[in-house]
């Protein structure tokens, strides 16, 4: 993986996207933990960093706090957000009615392309779960789930579960060992595929699933995080 600096060294930083690339830099640094829940964001140790004045640094602080990402505190300064029991619970429900709806719409819209493209994610899912690789299953899950999302046509509601989807990442990777039963998983997405390929299939049955495959990862997340907290 490309380590944070090097990827700050690598960007071409021009006046009408500074923002934009810096908040989707940070955005990055943050879900994949090179800065973790409560750790301040140094507004002089950027500057450095990236090279650029202070006042799109702040901008981009207040695009982060709008995601969730970020606490700004006056007199204080910003810092990541801690993820708690409750954002689990405010979060995957959402995210599992949207999805669901997201699935069923694609079912009339989806290519063959795309479900060849969803068939390779399939593939270096269960590669992953051979080697028990939970970076790169994560990674060829994303995908999975995006191109059914994309597919959807909806782009409301693709643009609703971009932000969602993005904090779903930051959640499993703040909780490294959290152990998530990549098996049942993978067979969740085996059966979906199915499904999608079948073109009998009921759409009902589609959104059904993908709504079911996120409830139940709630469930286990909230079980790990008090069983967490009662340990700490």
């Amino acid at each position: 993986m490309i380590s944070f600096s090097e990827r700050v060294k690598s960007l071409d930083f021009k006046p009408a996207v500074l923002v934009e690339k810096l908040s989707e830099t940070l955005t990055e640094a943050i879900v994949e933990g090179v800065f973790k829940g409560g750790d301040k964001l140094i507004e002089a140790d950027l500057q450095a960093q990236f090279g650029i004045s202070r006042s799109p640094i702040r901008e981009t602080f207040r695009v982060l706090e709008k995601k969730g990402l970020v606490e700004i505190i006056p007199r204080r300064g910003t810092f990541v957000k801690l993820i708690s029991k409750r954002d689990i619970e405010e979060h995957f429900p959402v995210r599992s009615v949207l999805e669901g709806l997201a699935a069923k719409e694609a079912f009339h819209r989806i290519s063959a392309r795309e479900i060849e493209e969803m068939s390779s994610c399939l593939n270096k899912m269960k590669k992953a779960v051979a080697k028990n690789e939970a970076l790169d299953y994560f990674k060829a899950h994303f995908r999975f789930h995006e191109i059914f999302i994309q597919a959807s046509g909806n782009q409301l509601l693709i643009d609703m579960l971009q932000n969602l989807r993005m904090h779903m990442l930051w959640y499993r990777f703040s909780y490294r060992y959290y152990k998530e039963d990549f098996s049942a998983s993978y067979r969740v997405h085996e059966k979906m595929l199915a499904l999608y390929k079948d073109r009998h299939t009921d759409p009902e049955a589609l959104g059904h699933l993908a709504k079911e495959h996120i409830e139940v990862a709630v469930e286990k997340f909230v079980s790990y995080l008090e069983d967490k907290n009662n340990r700490g």
